[in-house]
């Protein structure tokens, strides 16, 4: 009953709405500019209204003069007066819980397609406690922190599943309800937060076969040799017999020979051998690939239309990949 009711409704209140919230956003954007962080939260780009709870008492509170003036009675008069006064505090302290609030930094840790996201705003410590702040995306849910004193917070911003690239955040609404509900506070941040999304790694294709990394030779036992790294200074619990003795005999400070375990698992990832049709499904593929040859703890090498990465592992290289993955579309360099 309630869509069919909402299909019912003329597309003109949508419009209008939708017309006024725009005009409404650009008229901030241009009044504020955009913001770089850190920044301070001033008294001018504060904004508050009663919210609903808000409206409801002030309707109560007029409700309550009328009855009082009607029957003379001092007592609901005295009532309604401290009342609006209540009301008055309630307004000043909430504005007063966003008002010099500092906003240290602000990180989009990558993700998923399809999975949930945040944009993480710090938060700096204050003198004094900040409870009940929020902020959203608009259109979104909103993520809420307290802000204790003398401490600082941060406060995740629910970002709603995208599908893969670089998701530009034009704004994000930071508001306070605090203390009573009676009143909100709010302000917009236009700051250039980016979020990286990660094709989501689907896919059932086995890994291509293991090739032997290149550099790797194979003692005259068939066994393959370590790989030579270097030299490091020495540690405790470091083997004697790793000891550059000729270097110390010299008075070179103590030092310890370095190697690198050899491994003939290097996994070639190319995006022209994955045997779909559809970019995108080779894309999920590849992801699956990588978190899986990254959890195994092999190396692995990722090659697309105009790019090659070179075989490596660990987190940096699993996220080189992955945004390699994510930005497809984009023009190399």
């Amino acid at each position: 009953m309630s869509s069919t009711a909402e299909r019912a409704l003329p597309a003109w209140p949508l419009r209008w709405r939708a017309e006024l919230t725009g005009r409404f956003a650009r008229w901030i954007r241009a009044r504020q500019g955009v913001d770089v962080l850190p920044l301070r939260l001033e008294r001018r780009r504060l904004y508050i209204l009663p919210s609903r709870s808000g409206l409801a008492f002030c309707v109560l509170l007029l409700l309550m003069l009328l009855a009082g003036l009607n029957y003379g009675n001092s007592l609901a008069l005295l009532l309604t007066f401290v009342l609006s006064g209540f009301m008055l505090v309630a307004m000043q302290q909430c504005h007063r819980n966003l008002l010099g609030l500092q906003l240290q930094s602000a990180s989009a840790p990558p993700a998923f397609a399809g999975e949930p996201a945040a944009l993480l705003l710090a938060l700096g410590g204050e003198a004094t406690a900040r409870p009940r702040l929020a902020a959203s995306l608009p259109g979104a849910t909103a993520g809420s922190a307290d802000l204790p004193a003398y401490q600082g917070a941060t406060l995740a911003v629910p970002v709603p599943p995208q599908r893969r690239g670089v998701l530009r955040l034009s704004r994000v609404r930071l508001e306070t309800r605090h203390p009573f509900g009676l009143f909100c506070c709010w302000t917009w941040l236009h700051a250039p937060f980016e979020l990286l999304v990660y094709p989501a790694p689907h896919g059932s294709l086995p890994m291509p076969d293991s090739d032997l990394r290149p550099g790797t030779r194979r003692r005259g036992s068939g066994a393959l040799e370590d790989e030579w790294l270097g030299l490091r200074p020495f540690r405790d619990g470091d083997s004697p017999r790793r000891v550059d003795w000729k270097a110390y005999a010299r008075e070179a400070p103590l030092l310890v020979k370095e190697y690198e375990a050899a491994a003939s698992d290097v996994r070639l990832f190319d995006f022209a051998r994955v045997p779909l049709a559809d970019p995108e499904a080779r894309l999920s593929q590849l992801a699956r690939w990588i978190v899986d040859a990254e959890q195994q703890g092999e190396r692995y090498a990722l090659r697309l239309p105009g790019r090659t990465l070179p075989a490596q592992r660990g987190p940096a290289h699993r996220h080189r990949c992955l945004a390699a993955l994510a930005r497809f579309d984009e023009a190399p360099g």
